[in-house]
């Protein structure tokens, strides 16, 4: 691993977990052109470093692409993304729109800013992924995230489910994968200071005022007295949504 330098402990882990995760459940295969949902927030610049790590490991050639949809809050907040993709020879794509000041608008009554800002985001990159003819669109989410959407759907919807590593969109046209579910936030957000990456904050009105964050601090109160509950509860889910994955794959 001469060419990235000398990895600690949480980098390996980072690096060494999304392989087991990708080779697990068949996620990607000679010749995928993979577009990397890039926010410049931690996990998905965390992603965007292994992959480049996993590429040069991968037996087969893969493409990688950066897109980045800045919501429209700090137009100029995703330059050190685009420095960082330059030095790093990583295509990007960059665009700014203004889907997160809309999503707090009259325009959008019905839905949670969030989840409308997300949604306009989301559809955009899938259009990016079809004009690139990108086979893959990769998203950051973690094990915390698979945790918190489980129990959201369950809490909202009545749904025992969280989130697929690997998942056919557009009658398989397209794969979303997340290639750094089995990683816990701890994990990410050290290996990522480790990296000097330069993660910018999120300046959206509604960060941490949501109905995840709601049901994230609800998690928390739950196994603060006992780490045992949290571990039991991380492993059940990510192996029941990795065995899910690795069925349908």
């Amino acid at each position: 691993m001469a060419s990235w330098g000398k990895l600690t402990f949480a980098q390996k882990n980072c690096v060494s977990a999304t392989g087991k995760l990708m080779q697990k459940t068949n996620m990607v295969s000679h010749g995928a052109r993979i577009g990397i949902a890039a926010s410049g927030g931690v996990d998905s610049f965390l992603m965007l470093k292994v992959l480049t790590i996993r590429k040069a490991i991968m037996p087969f050639p893969v493409e990688l692409m950066a897109l980045h949809i800045n919501p429209g809050f700090e137009p100029s907040s995703h330059t050190p993304l685009t420095d960082w993709c330059a030095e790093h020879g990583i295509p990007a794509h960059v665009e700014l729109t203004d889907f997160g000041p809309r999503a707090h608008t009259d325009e959008n009554r019905r839905n949670s800013p969030c989840f409308y800002c997300s949604m306009l985001r989301r559809k955009r990159l899938f259009e990016l992924c079809r004009d690139y003819n990108l086979t893959h669109l990769a998203f950051g989410h973690n094990a915390d995230d698979n945790v918190t959407t489980f129990f959201m759907n369950i809490l909202q919807n009545g749904r025992a489910d969280g989130l697929s590593a690997n998942e056919p969109f557009f009658d398989g046209k397209l794969q979303v994968i997340r290639p750094t579910m089995l990683l816990d936030k701890k994990t990410v957000i050290k290996a990522a200071k480790q990296w000097e990456l330069p993660v910018w904050e999120n300046t959206c009105p509604s960060n941490g005022n949501t109905k995840r964050d709601e049901v994230n601090s609800w998690l928390q109160q739950a196994w603060q007295n006992d780490k045992r509950i949290k571990n039991n509860v991380f492993n059940a889910i990510t192996r029941q949504q990795v065995d899910l994955t690795s069925k349908k794959v």
